[in-house]
């Protein structure tokens, strides 16, 4: 199994975070990882995008030219990033920040309405959160369990109260998700 992802949007949206809790849960579970970081120096309100490689043998290099999976959440990440996908693979996109919505028919493509959930959970901040979870129903790359985890390693000790919203925040996104085209 290798699974190569990037996960693209604005700044501020928790594009690393969410990176970054998908590797830890997946080193938690034995797998090779690598999490590589890109934003411009301007961080939230910028762009931002991370590649995650999950896989069950090592992993030769981080840097990548094509995705088996994209998470997009704004649209310069899509007019970048959606011809990257290999054909047979995933989107992944909100369309709270996406005008024109993605065109291709050789890949599955998934709408995840994140920024609505958030606001209706009252959490704006578990956005990252709820595409995440749609992300492990459509690819369940790593267990809830070890996203659990993975919490509790990542997250200060003043943020651990906040894990059971971030939990629950998975959960709404495994729920919501829906599949618009399969390739």
């Amino acid at each position: 199994m290798k699974q190569e992802v990037i996960i693209a949007g604005f700044g501020g949206q928790g594009i690393l975070s969410m990176g970054k809790i998908l590797a830890y849960s997946a080193l938690m579970e034995g797998h090779e990882v690598t999490w590589m970081p890109a934003y411009g120096p301007e961080q939230r309100g910028g762009t931002a995008n991370v590649t995650v490689i999950v896989s069950d043998r090592r992993i030769s290099s981080p840097i990548l030219s094509s995705f088996d999976t994209a998470i997009i959440l704004n649209q310069p990440s899509l007019e970048r990033f959606e011809k990257a996908i290999r054909p047979g693979g995933t989107l992944i996109y909100d369309e709270y920040g996406i005008c024109q919505p993605p065109t291709r028919t050789d890949i599955n493509i998934w709408r995840i309405n994140a920024m609505d959930a958030a606001a209706e959970m009252q959490n704006p901040k578990a956005f990252n959160m709820v595409v995440l979870g749609g992300l492990l129903k459509v690819q369940p790359l790593v267990s809830l369990d070890s996203v659990r985890r993975a919490l509790t390693k990542t997250l200060p000790e003043r943020h651990h109260a906040l894990i059971p919203a971030n939990i629950e925040a998975i959960e709404k996104g495994m729920q919501i998700i829906e599949n618009l085209q399969r390739a």
